[in-house]
């Protein structure tokens, strides 16, 4: 063959950039300026009601415009963020705030982090039982303290000092939750039940149709070029006293620098092992891969290979979006710069 012929063929592929096929080029048409998760899980089309699905989508919708509207203001991504997560931790729907499952001792420990990607800078709590907004408790701790982590009763004294509000625990309780933690302790259950995918318990020979909430999570790009990345959740139904999954951890379940913010949800303890959130952006940064290639290859190929499940939300600086999930379904939603909004929620 020609030698400069070969040449200019390998010129036109490095400079002609590849165009994924189907769903994924139609999200990569689009300038994104936010997308959020409800969670992932086993979430079947055929175990919903259409009143439930109707709930569902429009308190994704709602989410999706109030965060819109701050961009839209001119505001930075991080109130936008804070605000989308706001209006999810306050729905019984999700689980997180108002929705949050109840632990093997019969509370709510509520988890949440947030991150800006101008400065990196970064808060987050954990375990927290009278915050009524967690997400709003950490970016309290990143803007308002020296640290980056406060967990427990410190940091519910945190929250009460600058003014956050503060609830009776009992403002979490939802029927819902409570006859989900009922059921499972009914199995009698060795081990303990994730709220997000009940293959696993299939696996430990217990089945929980309960196991399909999860996560909430917020990721935008303001007006300046500036991206933020939320999280939080209430985490495993029947967890164990203390327990910590990945919502909380920078770099885990939430990250955020000037290429790219992520949000997770899935089996907090494979996310943590994988160090799922800044994998991704690792990749992007270090092996030059796109926004949809590094969560694919994290979500679909690192945490299935150890074992976990689950998915995450990805928005890069030049508005690209991914969403990529290993469960049935999840939960999820995006806005363009020009305000149109999509929702979705099973696999196909």
């Amino acid at each position: 063959m020609n030698s400069k012929f070969v040449r200019i063929a390998l010129f036109l592929l490095v400079i002609i950039p590849f165009k994924p096929s189907g769903a994924q080029e139609k999200l990569s048409s689009e300038k994104y300026v936010m997308v959020i998760h409800g969670g992932a899980g086993t979430i079947l089309k055929s175990q919903m009601s259409p009143e439930k699905e109707k709930a569902y989508k429009a308190a994704l919708t709602l989410a999706l415009e109030t965060g819109y509207k701050k961009i839209k203001a001119g505001e930075s991504s991080l109130n936008a963020v804070e605000t989308a997560v706001n209006i999810m931790e306050d729905s019984p729907l999700f689980n997180a705030g108002k929705g949050a499952v109840f632990t093997n001792e019969g509370k709510n420990e509520l988890d949440a982090a947030i991150m800006d990607g101008s400065n990196l800078m970064a808060g987050s709590v954990a375990g927290v039982t009278t915050i009524r907004n967690p997400i709003t408790a950490a970016r309290a701790v990143m803007e308002k303290s020296e640290h980056v982590m406060m967990v427990g009763a410190g940091a519910e004294k945190f929250a009460a000092e600058v003014g956050l509000k503060i609830v009776d625990p009992k403002y979490f309780w939802t029927k819902d939750r409570w006859d989900a933690l009922q059921r499972i302790r009914k199995k009698d259950s060795v081990k303990t039940q994730l709220d997000h995918d009940h293959k696993k318990s299939i696996r430990r020979g217990i089945e929980n149709n309960d196991s399909k909430f999860g996560t909430v999570g917020a990721v935008a790009l303001d007006n300046k070029g500036n991206l933020a990345a939320a999280t939080s959740t209430g985490g495993m139904t029947n967890k164990k006293y203390g327990r910590v999954g990945d919502a909380p951890l920078i770099g885990v379940g939430t990250y955020a620098n000037k290429l790219v913010g992520i949000s997770c949800t899935g089996w907090g303890e494979y996310f943590i092992r994988n160090v799922v959130a800044y994998d991704v952006a690792a990749l992007m940064e270090y092996k030059k891969l796109s926004v949809q290639e590094a969560t694919s290859e994290v979500i679909m190929k690192k945490v299935p290979a150890l074992g976990g499940d689950g998915g995450l939300i990805a928005l890069d600086k030049d508005g690209n979006v991914a969403m990529p999930f290993n469960t049935a379904g999840m939960y999820r939603g995006t806005v363009t710069k020009d305000g149109k909004i999509e929702v979705f929620i099973y696999k196909d």
